[in-house]
Parts: structure tokens; sequence; C-alpha cells
């Protein structure tokens, strides 16, 4: 089925729009004070427009001609910037938009006591209050979000996930926690509401994906306060000029003094306008990318956190490996051929359900040509696994052929007056010395040889390991394996390090010594156990399958319950880093070509020497102020979609992401000002607009 967050085009029509609107709306000084940089930049238009008037009602310090397009070009400046503020917030209005249409009021079936047989009364959805216990049968749609604590039923969750699988809900365990507005369709289950009426997790949803109630990240605000200071100290710098050239002019005896109106083109032209129109696009385009990864971040902070996370916490089950154990080899005991072992096992195994069983089915099948064979047609009698024998098999006519762990098939086949070879023993060793789990095949009293059952690296998380490595970021391993087996699983999948036989205690211990180091730690959960260590961590991604309690200590949450999620996670939280880092270089560097063109056409009445600076060669001085506000306001726009798509990824270390950063992004910012002021210069020359 289609992803409900589907992948949008950067500019879709309906959402150019909704922005176009919403750039005009946010003129309003109060909304544009919250940007500093901006803010200035407004103050300028107004001041130009009011210039403007003033020129055509009276003396004004330049042509009204002049003038006008000046304050024209500083209002597009700003309408640019909100317009690629909107359109990053209006991508997530647009998801938010297609949520509330899932969400209704359901009629709901409340209980007087967590029992099915219990007195039912009928309420509204919207009725309902955190602790209220509700029933909810096949084909009920589940009113608010809780976690079963009674019955067992088959879920639809395409609501939230996107997803049509069902999926298994039930009491107790780590597969409890059901989300308001999912479809169950088998069976029945009493929930306990964990949420009052708008703190459901769809309202959260709705609240996380639109883009206008972002709370900013400490790192963006620590920019915009860098910016903010940048601007202060080139207004300071700027206002100095007007006494400047008025002395100059009396002391050099000719030239006319520098115009307000260039002196805000100058200072609109030297504040970093570029990075300070795209920078909340840029925060906001971030948290829209975890949307389209399917995953709701419940901060902006954590987006960000993600990174500059270096350290990553991972379990074995599910993440590394494929989750089940699969047969990879048929070890016959000594005199006994390799064929009739595989034949054992797999008779075994025919009516083993268990996904270990059914992969000794089809190795035996692949490996040495044994059709599947039905078990009832062979008048075969299964004994299945059970926790006291630890043991399954099966019955035939005149075999008896048992399976399971070393020890029970020993006893076993000593009451049949057997003995376990010394060289199967020795094979069972070696299987567990590799970290995989030996099943010893038993057909009376007599041993056939050793199943092998090994945990499944997953393809390519090897070669994902190592990206992380490189980046500078440590990988460790969770399991609740001993020891040996969390070895060797380590070694192949190539992590750095592995925690085996964890405990709630040694996860949370394990992430606060790292944290005590300064480093920042990521790990993934979904149950009530990983809660201590999900709240403790930096970036804690809670499995949307998972118990109420994890998701409440997560600060994102993974809608595909897919944990190798982690991974993404981190890559675009590093995206969003080097798309701010690159911007705001691009931005900084692009002011250098603005003082070769501003400064000597401000100048240059005064001091003729300052000619020398028009290393551009610009028509006249009104043409080079003028080109040098239009490329200001032209290059936010073709930089927003960069912004909301963000710089490509690509696994490296610090020093090499900073050297491309200032080869490409630096020094792209130094020759495109360049090239883009004395293109337009020839432009309006052409056209005789000044």
């Amino acid at each position: 089925m289609r992803k409900k967050y589907e992948k949008r085009s950067l500019l879709e029509p309906a959402i150019v729009r909704r922005a176009l609107w919403d750039s005009v709306r946010k003129l309003n000084p109060h909304y544009q004070i919250k940007n500093p940089v901006m803010f200035v930049v407004e103050v300028g238009s107004i001041l130009t427009s009011l210039l403007f008037f003033h020129s055509l009602f009276g003396k004004g310090e330049a042509s009204p001609s002049f003038i006008l397009q000046i304050s024209i070009w500083l209002w597009i400046t700003v309408l640019f910037a909100n317009f690629a503020e909107s359109v990053a917030e209006g991508r997530g209005k647009a998801q938010a938009d297609a949520l509330r249409k899932t969400r209704r009021d359901i009629a709901a079936k409340r209980l007087s006591r967590p029992e099915r047989d219990a007195d039912v009364t009928r309420v509204s959805s919207s009725q309902l209050k955190k602790g209220d216990i509700v029933l909810v049968e096949a084909g009920d749609m589940i009113p608010g979000d809780g976690e079963v604590v009674a019955g067992v039923a088959s879920v639809n969750e395409s609501a939230v996930t996107g997803e049509s699988a069902p999926v298994i809900r039930e009491s107790g365990g780590d597969r409890s926690a059901v989300t308001g507005g999912t479809l169950v369709l088998s069976d029945w289950i009493v929930v306990r509401i964990t949420a009052n009426p708008g703190e459901a997790f769809l309202d959260r949803m709705i609240t996380m994906v639109e883009g206008a109630k972002r709370q900013k990240t400490p790192n963006e605000i620590a920019l915009n306060i860098l910016l903010a200071s940048m601007t202060i100290i080139f207004l300071l710098a700027t206002v100095t000029l007007l006494p400047f050239s008025l002395f100059s002019v009396q002391a050099a005896g000719q030239g006319s003094p520098v115009t307000i109106t260039v002196l805000v083109a100058l200072l609109v032209c030297l504040i970093p306008t570029t990075i300070g129109g795209l920078l909340s696009a840029i925060g906001i385009a971030g948290m829209d990318r975890m949307i389209q990864a399917n995953v709701i971040a419940m901060s902006g902070r954590a987006v960000e956190a993600a990174g500059d996370v270096d350290v990553l916490l991972l379990d074995k089950t599910g993440t590394i490996t494929l989750g089940d154990r699969q047969a990879t080899a048929f070890i016959p005991a000594q005199g006994v051929d390799v064929k009739d072992l595989a034949d054992a096992a797999q008779l075994s195994s025919l009516a083993d359900e268990t996904p270990e069983g059914k992969s000794i089915v089809v190795l035996a099948k692949e490996t040495y040509g044994l059709r599947e064979r039905a078990i009832h047609d062979l008048g075969a009698t299964f004994v299945p696994f059970s926790a006291q024998t630890r043991m399954s098999g099966v019955n035939l006519s005149s075999r008896e052929i048992r399976k399971g762990a070393a020890d029970a098939v020993e006893k076993y086949i000593q009451k049949k007056g057997g003995l376990l070879p010394p060289d199967v023993r020795a094979i069972v060793d070696d299987v567990a010395k590799r970290g995989a789990t030996p099943l010893v095949v038993a057909e009376g009293p007599r041993v056939l040889g050793v199943i092998q059952l090994k945990d499944i690296v997953k393809g390519g998380i090897k070669e994902r390991f190592a990206e992380m490595r490189q980046m500078g970021i440590k990988t460790i391993m969770i399991t609740g394996d001993n020891p040996l087996t969390a070895s060797a699983i380590a070694a192949e999948a190539g992590v750095d390090d592995f925690l085996a036989e964890a405990t709630p205690e040694t996860k949370l211990k394990l992430i606060r010594e790292h944290q005590a180091g300064g480093r920042l730690v990521a790990m993934t959960g979904d149950g009530t156990n990983d809660a201590p260590a999900l709240a403790q961590a930096d970036v804690a991604v809670a499995m949307n399958t998972g118990t109420q309690a994890a998701k409440e200590a997560g600060n994102l949450v993974d809608l595909d319950s897919n944990p190798t999620k982690l991974i993404e996670i981190v890559s675009i939280g590093k995206q969003l880093l080097m798309t701010r880092g690159t911007l705001t270089t691009f931005s900084i560097a692009n002011d250098v070509a603005k003082y070769f063109a501003i400064l000597p056409a401000a100048f240059i009445s005064i001091y003729p020497a300052f000619g020398a600076l028009n290393i551009m060669r610009l028509s006249t001085p009104q043409s080079a102020v003028l080109s040098a506000v239009i490329f200001n306001a032209l290059i936010i726009i073709f930089l927003v979609p960069l912004a909301l798509r963000g710089v490509k990824y690509r696994p490296q270390s610090a020093e090499v992401v900073l050297r491309n950063n200032a080869l490409i992004y630096g020094l792209g910012g130094l020759i495109v000002p360049f090239i883009g002021i004395k293109l337009i210069d020839m432009i309006i020359t052409a056209l005789h607009i000044v």
C-alpha cells in the first residue's frame, strides 16, 4: 500500500498558492521581528518607500525611479524569504490537513470494569477521559490511544502508518499499545484510554507536522544570535558612513554625500540576508524529511541532535540480524551420511511452524533435494516443542525422531540406552563458539548429528556500520545473548562494541557512561523495559508498535516500527546540519562581491580612486547598486529548492566535509555573485532601467 507520507514534489501548485498568501501575511512587523536579519530588511524597505514618496513631492536625494526600484527589490527580498519559510511550512500543513481528515468522532463502548462482560455505556470518543475502559470488537474503530488490558485482536493501523498489513495487539508484553482511529479486524480487546481529548497521538502528530508550530532548535537559536550580531555590526558600520561621507565631501571639496537609499542597499547586501531568509525553511524542511521517512519528531531538537550523534546503540534482533534464527548447515555424526541427517531433520520439522523449523525444511530441500512431504500421508504424529522437554520431533510407524538442545537430547537417548558420542559433543561446542545455536538430531538411541541455527546478519549492514565509523560514530550492539554468541555476531556485523546479557539497568548505565564523556547517544526501543534508557538517550526512537511507556519516553516515533530506521534518522539529522552550514558559508562568502559593487558606487564621486575597485566594470554607480540589490533578492529564491531538499549527504569525516564545504560553497559563494551581478548590470543597462 502507498505510504501515507509519500514524497512530495518541492513546489506543488497548491502549496505554492498557499505560500504566496502567507508571504504577504508575514510582512507584519510583529512576525518579522522574530527574524532580526529580515526585520532589518523590512525596516529598510519601509524607509526607502518613504524616501520615494518624499522624492515625488519634494527634492529627493535621488531620482524617484532609482529609489522606487531599490525599494521594490528590498520588498521582494523580504517576500522571497517569507516565501521560502511558507513553502516549508506548507508541506507540513498539507500533511496535517490529510491527518485531520482521518480524525473522526467514534462511538465507544465504555465498560464499568476491565472485563468483556461488564456493563456497557455507549458514548462518543470525545467524551472519553484518561483511565476509561472501553471494549473494541471486530469492525470497531479504536476510540482513543490506550493499552490493551484484556483480549487479543488483529488491528489495521494504516490510518497511522500507511501500511495495510494487520498487526496483533494483546494485553501484556510489548505489543499492547493501540492508537485511536485504527480498526480492529478480528476478535476483541479491552482498552484502557491513556490520553485525554486533544492529547492523543494523532493530535500530537498533527501539531508536529505543522511547521508553523515548530520550536526553534538550540543550534538554530545560536545561529540566529550570530546573524543578529553580524547585522548589528554592519548596521553600526553603515550608519557611520553617512557622517564620514559628509566630512569627506567638505574635506575633498568635490562629490556628493552617500544617500540614505544607497546606505540601506549597502546594509541589506552586507548583512547575511541569504541564510537569514532561508534559516527557518531549512529547519522546517529537516522535520519534513523526517515525516517523509515516516518518523514523527516530538521536538525539533531531536532532529538536530540526530545530526550530532556519535554513539549508536542498536538491538541485535531485528536490527542487525533478520530477527529469526535460520538453519545454515547439517553436520553429521561420525559414520552418518549427511543426507540421512537432513532427511531426519526435515521430517521432524514438517509440522514445525516456527521460522527456525521452516528454515530446516527449506535447507534440506535446497541442499539435498529432499522435497517436502505431507506429514499426514506418512501416518506420522508430530511431537510439539515444550519448555519441559526442550525438544520436538515426529513419531512414524517404526521411527522416533527428536531434535532439540544437546543436553535435552542426551537425556532422551540415555533413556533409550544410547550415549552422546564425543565427536557430536565436540561439534556442539564448536557451533556454540561460532555464536550459532546447535540442535542435536537423534533417531531412537542413535545420534545422527547437529543442525546449526544462526542469526543471519542483514545484508549490507556491515557496510552501513563502516559508513557510520567513517562519520566518527561508534556503533554498539545490545543483546540478551551470552557473551560468546554476542561476540560472534558483533564480529560478523562489524559493530565497534557490544553489550551482552543486557538488562534495563545495564543499558542505562552504558548510556550515562558515554554521555559523561561528552558524547551524544542514540538508541531504539519498543518495550516498557526500554523506557528508562530511551528517556536517558539524546536521540530516542520508539517503535510505534511498542508500549505507551516507550513512546512517551522517546523523542522520535517510527511509524514503520523498523529498528534500522535509526541509521536513516542520523543521516537526516546530518543532512540538516550540513545544509545549514553550507548555506551559511555561501551567504557569508557572497557578500564579498557586493563590496566591490556598492562601495565604489557610493564613494567614487568623492574619491575617484575608488574606481579601481570596480573590477566587474559595472556601467554606472546606480546600476551597480541596483544590480547588487537584485542579485541579493534573487539568490534567495534560487536557493529555496536546495534549502527544502537539503544538501546531498555522504558519510564522510568532519575534515572532508569542511574542506568540500569551503571549496564548493565558500568558493562558489565568492564566484557566483561576481558573475550574477555583472549579468544583471548588463541587462538593466541594455534595457535603460536606470
